[in-house]
């Protein structure tokens, strides 16, 4: 018997309504995981180690552009590739639904690339320097995105009995919009997911914060990151054994689509990992060369 005291979560997911016009939570939160929040933690950084505030301004564009890209292309090609392919102009739509935070860590990944390769070597800054950096952000992002779902009533888990499952009666709203869902029947309580995956990139970024800010003299250049990583998408292939499946094809498969697309990043962290101990870079070596060539302007 399924315990009674869940919690049933109604609320509407749109702030305003005008018309056509619709401003969601989700996008509220998204965005803020880039600004302010982000943006307010990167400058905190930058100012700290003496480089140009101003770089984030470029950072900030080349964030958003490379996420929203990534993570649309992403969910088209890793979740329904056929259809995508076949009517590739409604990759465009982006209004239907549809980003994979895994595409969207591609993404930004691409964006960081071009962003130390245009402004790394005048002010003293490697790529894996700026992304011990950035993950911390991303952190605190990817909760706000996670609260974000919750607010959609979407990708959350597979029936519960414990006090704190959640039942999402406008889940059903979304399958009556964008179509067939796998969701438990309705008046089931759920894993709310969503609260598991915020929680764990907050305190993963709590974590990476510390150690930023009390250990930053002891730590080579990758340590964050490749924790980043490991951790990060370690949760990630976990709490998927208790999410519902995003697409039909994914319900005869052992691992989903998430987990798989996981393993790579976390086998990447532990390369980066093991790396970054083998070569020994002082992760503040960066910020050194970056106060020099600042202080010369």
């Amino acid at each position: 018997m399924l315990n009674p005291l869940y919690i049933s979560w109604n609320v509407d997911p749109d702030i305003i309504t005008l018309g056509w016009f619709h401003l969601r939570w989700y996008s509220i939160l998204f965005v803020s995981g880039l600004f302010p929040i982000g943006y307010l933690i990167m400058r905190s950084f930058y100012k700290r180690e003496g480089l140009p505030v101003s770089l984030l301004d470029p950072m900030l564009y080349a964030l958003l552009i490379g996420t929203l890209v990534g993570a649309r292309l992403g969910h088209c090609l890793f979740y329904d590739p056929a259809y995508y392919l076949a009517h590739p102009l409604d990759i465009l739509k982006t209004w239907e639904g549809g980003l994979a935070s895994h595409g969207g860590s591609v993404g930004v990944l691409l964006a960081m690339w071009w962003f130390t390769a245009k402004y790394g070597k005048k002010y003293g800054f490697g790529y894996i320097w700026t992304l011990d950096r950035l993950v911390i952000a991303i952190c605190f992002a990817g909760c706000l995105i996670r609260l974000g779902n919750l607010f959609n009533s979407e990708i959350f888990g597979h029936a519960t009995t414990l006090p704190w499952g959640f039942k999402f009666p406008r889940s059903y709203e979304w399958q009556a919009l964008y179509g067939p869902a796998v969701y438990p029947p309705d008046g089931v309580a759920c894993h709310p997911t969503q609260l598991y995956e915020a929680l764990s990139y907050l305190l993963l970024g709590l974590g990476l914060l510390w150690l930023y800010l009390k250990r930053l003299p002891r730590l080579y250049t990758g340590n964050i990151f490749g924790l980043f990583l490991i951790g990060l998408f370690g949760v990630r292939i976990l709490i998927e054994f208790v999410k519902n499946p995003q697409e039909d094809f994914e319900k005869e498969m052992v691992l989903n689509m998430g987990q798989w697309l996981s393993i790579p990043f976390v086998l990447a962290g532990v390369i980066i990992l093991i790396l970054s101990f083998v070569y020994r870079h002082p992760a503040q070596a960066g910020a050194k060369t970056g106060t020099k060539i600042a202080a010369k302007k």
